[in-house]
């Protein structure tokens, strides 16, 4: 169950390292990486398994990581040198730990209270933005083609395992499923209404855009609701995470003791 990599022309290691690094390889090969602790545990909050743990040399006696590999008895571990595994971590300052993991697949989910996002490029900001429609409590997230990768190691880290709570489809035709919804909402600096004015308690769908683009005229105009985010400060905009924060805890504050 064990093994040591010493070599970079060990197979294994030139498969973690395409797939650390190339979004095409992860696609082809339907997998993805985990960094560190916290998401192998949020992967076994949901149920999940690993494919393959990757282990620093030295990092095997860890008692956090310990702890952690507890809960994955049946899964390899591979051990790389310090240079090999640093090599196939996203990050700078390695934790020690990797899981190779099948990229999930979609649950079915309501579509009671879901997110839509558009060309949302930097994966610092769609893991942010994942995160916090997890924690808002959403069904779906629909990512248009020219969005980040949503299972990509930077995503993955910005989000913190938010992914493991969400039903996620990329690279989703967005026109047609907003006209396939009986309210969606878009933020627009030229709106009228307030976000903080419009009715949220119902079922309930928001759209985000391009960090500098905004939202493409197709989706604004298949809006049923263009709202603004009150700014009373001397800043034109949100960044797009934080837009994105706003209204849907606006929404979470409006449901607040109302069944969903």
């Amino acid at each position: 169950m064990v093994k040591h990599i010493t070599s970079a022309e060990n197979p294994q290691y030139k498969l973690l390292k395409k797939i650390a690094a190339s979004s095409r390889k992860r696609r082809q090969c339907g997998k993805t990486l985990l960094d560190g602790v916290h998401l192998l545990n949020a992967l076994a909050d949901v149920g999940g398994t690993a494919d393959l743990i990757a282990l620093k040399a030295g990092k095997d006696t860890d008692a956090e990581i310990e702890r952690c590999l507890s809960r994955f008895p049946d899964v390899p571990r591979l051990i790389f040198s310090e240079v090999l595994f640093n090599s196939l971590s996203p990050v700078e300052h390695p934790t020690g730990v990797l899981g190779l993991i099948n990229t999930p697949t979609p649950a079915k989910h309501r579509r009671q209270f879901c997110v839509l996002l558009e060309a949302i490029q930097d994966p610092g900001n769609l893991g942010a933005m994942l995160r916090t429609a997890a924690a808002a409590g959403v069904d779906a997230v629909y990512l248009s083609k020219g969005c980040a990768e949503a299972w990509s190691p930077k995503a993955l880290r910005a989000g913190m395992g938010a992914q493991f709570a969400l039903a996620l489809y990329e690279h989703a035709d967005l026109v047609l499923i907003a006209r396939e919804l009986k309210s969606l909402v878009a933020t627009s600096l030229e709106a009228q209404q307030s976000i903080y004015d419009l009715d949220l308690s119902g079922p309930v769908a928001f759209v985000f855009g391009n960090e500098g683009a905004g939202l493409s005229a197709a989706l604004l105009d298949t809006a049923t609701h263009q709202v603004k985010i009150p700014m009373p400060g001397k800043v034109e905009s949100l960044n797009v995470a934080t837009a994105a924060a706003v209204c849907l805890f606006e929404c979470v504050r409006q449901r607040a003791g109302k069944p969903r």
